[in-house]
């Protein structure tokens, strides 16, 4: 077996009256991420993880944010089109571990609700995906509830 690992990281503003997409499920909050697509950070971080774990470049340039092809566009789409990717030259993820950063809202009430979306375009079971939040206690564009992050670490496997 061959064995890679991949990072990714992802980072959008915050506005009051936008909508909070993260790992696919609409998340209730005051403010929202802005981007191009559904700004959703957690599954963005995973895209580039896997991307990089495949030598496949990164999400931006996939899917640019140039390009009005992918605006508005749902994440979960990225997510399946990075998968067949990945699918396409053989290889499987073995688990992911993701960090969420922000301060608001408390995201622990979703994760198992964003792990039944994930695991089944990311093909693996829900204990293969890790999904943690933490704030920047106050500091920063985090902690000022400016913005919101995500990081991602994937190891995907194939047969040599």
């Amino acid at each position: 077996m061959k064995f890679r690992v991949g990072f990714g990281f992802d980072v959008h503003p915050l506005e009051e009256g936008m909508d909070l997409f993260l790992g696919g499920v609409k998340i209730p909050a005051l403010k929202g991420a802005i981007g191009h697509s559904d700004a959703d950070v957690l599954i963005h971080a995973i895209c580039d993880a896997l991307l990089g774990a495949a030598n496949l470049r990164d999400i931006g340039f996939h899917y640019s944010d140039r390009d009005p092809r992918w605006k508005g566009m749902k994440s979960v789409f990225f997510l399946k089109d990075v998968m067949k990717m990945l699918v396409e030259r053989g290889w499987a993820i073995e688990n992911i571990d993701c960090t969420v950063c922000l301060e608001n809202p408390k995201i622990n009430p979703f994760v198992n609700e964003m792990k039944e979306v994930l695991a089944p375009v990311l093909n693996i079971v829900q204990d293969g995906i890790s999904i943690k939040a933490t704030t920047a206690e106050k500091l920063g564009y985090v902690g000022r509830e400016e913005g919101i992050s995500a990081y991602a670490v994937v190891l995907i496997s194939r047969e040599t």
